[in-house]
């Protein structure tokens, strides 16, 4: 292989590949749009996204095959979202059933992705390929090693997800239809998982849960870069509340049993009851009508309010008129939404466990202890207690939440240290094929 020499970032010419990548969705749909655009202001990029996101992209301004190429791998993808829903016996749920599906169809978008660019890329078109999504490490990318061999860097990553279930929580993990979760981590024996950390000139992992699981031999090749992030352009709501009885407490999710909706309720009972504070759930799903239930059994009913599903930019209406963001979820591999909340000003409450664990320091919010449910329960109570006693605990944090995010958690931020990683992989990719083939 040819020793390649660094490249100014500003001119570095990127392929990013984001199966998922539009902003007019949530999830990883919006990170995998929201992390191209980033890295498109600081380097040329050029974005690879599956068929079904090409007219939100064209409503977002961007043009086709000058900005964006789409890929139609639905031949594909339908069926295997299908036959995942099937296995699933619904929509709702079931997230390694979805992923030990979804390299079938993966293999085939990156072929198709192959079939187009391949001679650009072997042309040296580029001077990196990167994956943004899928997020998970449980599929692998071909491109990898087709890519190495051209002497081009492929950046893979973020990688998240892989959070196991906590002990105590069985009973959600079946709910959730999380069959397959005990085996999970039986995708490391796909050898196209080994080939893609192999041929991989850089690794990122988005949360230190998933940096732990990747084998110790690519240390040298792995970087953090929190997967989390939110754009202040979408994000202009400051709260400017001031903190006073009764508090405003704020649930934002979906509402199935791992993210502690019902947890958040009963932790709040007392003070709901009495008035020293009010409670908003934003989301829907299948627990609804059973957290419903639950709040008609309380003394005051009336101090829960349910608003439903909103559309993510009219989020942040609601955390502008929030103290506390109360989220016990047990599972998050991510927990962008409390990124969403320190931004805005409110103060999360969390489980340390996760995700959220990551984001959130003694600074910023307030932890409690991961454990059996009622134990959860009462230490959630606890906090919601010592802040009704003493708001100031809270104003003291809003500050320091804001700064962190302003300096660690915006796309800006995030696509920073993505070029660094570019900048890296371009000057030390000077490895041969033997060396290369050595490590595999």
């Amino acid at each position: 292989m040819k020793k390649r020499f660094p490249v100014t970032s500003s001119l570095i010419r990127a392929l990013l590949i984001a199966e998922a990548a539009n902003p007019e969705w949530t999830s990883v749909p919006l990170e995998g749009w929201s992390h191209a655009m980033a890295l498109r202001k600081r380097v040329n990029a050029h974005l690879i996204t599956q068929i079904r996101n090409r007219e939100a992209l064209l409503r977002a301004g961007l043009q086709e095959h000058v900005d964006f190429t789409t890929i139609n791998s639905e031949k594909l993808a339908r069926p295997m979202w299908k036959l995942s829903s099937v296995l699933r016996r619904g929509s709702e749920g079931g997230w390694t059933t979805i992923q030990a599906l979804a390299p079938i169809s993966y293999f085939y978008f990156e072929y198709l992705i192959w079939k187009q660019f391949g001679e650009r890329i072997r042309g040296r078109e580029y001077d990196v390929v990167h994956r943004i999504t899928p997020l998970s490490p449980t599929t692998p990318s071909p491109l990898a090693k087709k890519c190495a061999g051209g002497g081009i860097p492929f950046i893979f990553g973020p990688l998240n997800g892989g959070v196991p279930w906590p002990k105590w929580f069985q009973k959600e993990r079946k709910l959730e239809k999380e069959w397959l979760a005990p085996v999970r981590r039986a995708y490391r024996l796909i050898p196209a998982y080994r080939a893609t950390l192999n041929y991989s000139a850089a690794i990122i992992a988005g949360s230190r849960d998933t940096m732990r699981q990747l084998p110790r031999k690519y240390d040298g090749k792995i970087h953090y870069v929190p997967e989390n992030a939110v754009d202040p352009s979408r994000f202009t709501t400051v709260r400017t509340r001031q903190i006073q009885l009764p508090l405003q407490l704020l649930f934002v999710g979906r509402l199935v049993p791992y993210k502690g909706a019902d947890m958040a309720i009963e932790a709040a009972a007392p003070l709901l009851a009495d008035g020293r504070a009010e409670l908003t759930i934003v989301g829907d799903g299948p627990q609804r009508l059973a957290l419903e239930a639950m709040v008609r059994r309380l003394p005051r009913p009336d101090s829960v309010h349910f608003i439903g599903q909103v559309p993510h930019t009219d989020v942040q209406r609601y955390f502008a008129n929030a103290d506390v963001f109360v989220f016990p979820s047990i599972r998050e591999f991510g927990g962008g939404v409390v990124v969403e909340a320190m931004m805005t000003g409110v103060i999360p409450l969390i489980v340390d466990y996760g995700g959220p664990a990551e984001l959130v320091t003694h600074d910023t919010g307030f932890k409690v202890k991961i454990g059996p449910r009622p134990e959860i329960v009462a230490s959630v109570r606890t906090v919601l207690e010592q802040l009704a006693a003493q708001p100031s605990l809270v104003s003291s944090k809003i500050g320091p939440a804001h700064e962190r995010v302003q300096s660690n958690f915006t796309w800006d931020a995030k696509a920073r240290d993505v070029v660094r990683i570019y900048e890296g992989a371009l000057g030390n990719n000077s490895q041969s094929e033997d060396d290369r083939s050595s490590t595999a």
